[in-house]
């Protein structure tokens, strides 16, 4: 009898939030999940443990997507550790928002290296080395779609992100490896929630039509979705998971 060998997730920006139930989710589904983070490891590594202690396998990476080298390293590890890996979920990215009139080159350039030079890097690097039949689950953000004042920059990475999605799909043409973007709306972080007034909070959550700010876990479905069998005819699309705001 053939051993199952379980898929492998590289989850980028993984240590908190969104990324980190995106972690917890795919860990539950049966994948390995490497968990990458830039900066604090003991978050990163708490969730490790907590998804380890639920009976899965997770390994914590540290990287600054934005250094070409670095995510060489991170897909070394995840081969050396695991054997390869079959599915990117492309979470990490930063914003600063600034009219763009009044957005310094500093916040410019460190947007660019994040968000889009980012996803690049792990893109190349997966085109070569994802296994066959693997997923690759890019972050783009409704404010695509939303075009608000102050965004500029922001939303301008997010749609090259876009941008990119539908093309690196094709030209992966014959492997079997599907790649899609999830946009998500205003979704309840502590990256989001902090520094707003309830006030503010409660008018954002009743934006879309559900009436209600979105979830780590709501988004982290999306990501299930696209990486697991009933994604597999979903190829070159963003979906919007964001309660219908746009």
């Amino acid at each position: 009898m053939t051993q199952h060998t379980p898929k492998v997730a590289l989850v980028t920006g993984a240590s908190r939030g969104i990324g980190a139930a995106i972690a917890v989710r795919l860990a539950r589904d049966g994948l390995t999940v490497v968990i990458n983070y830039s900066g604090d490891a003991a978050p990163a590594e708490a969730l490790t443990r907590g998804i380890e202690d639920q009976g899965g396998r997770a390994l914590t990476a540290r990287a600054d997507i934005s250094d070409p080298q670095a995510v060489r390293g991170l897909f070394d590890a995840a081969q050396a550790t695991f054997g390869g890996v079959d599915v990117l979920v492309n979470n990490a990215g930063i914003m600063t928002l600034s009219p763009i009139a009044d957005t310094d080159d500093a916040a410019f350039d460190r947007q660019i290296a994040v968000n889009l030079k980012g996803t690049f890097n792990t893109l190349r690097e997966a085109a070569g080395r994802l296994r066959d039949g693997g997923r690759i689950i890019n972050f783009s953000s409704s404010v695509v779609g939303l075009l608000q004042p102050g965004y500029g920059v922001y939303a301008a990475t997010k749609a090259a992100v876009e941008a990119m999605t539908p093309i690196l799909a094709r030209e992966l043409r014959g492997r079997a490896i599907t790649v899609n973007a999830i946009a998500p709306g205003p979704t309840a972080t502590d990256l989001f929630l902090n520094g707003k007034s309830p006030e503010l909070i409660e008018r954002l959550s009743k934006l879309a039509p559900l009436e209600r700010l979105g979830q780590p876990e709501d988004i982290a479905a999306a990501v299930a979705f696209l990486a697991g069998p009933d994604g597999a005819w979903i190829n070159g699309q963003t979906l919007r998971a964001n309660g219908g705001i746009v």
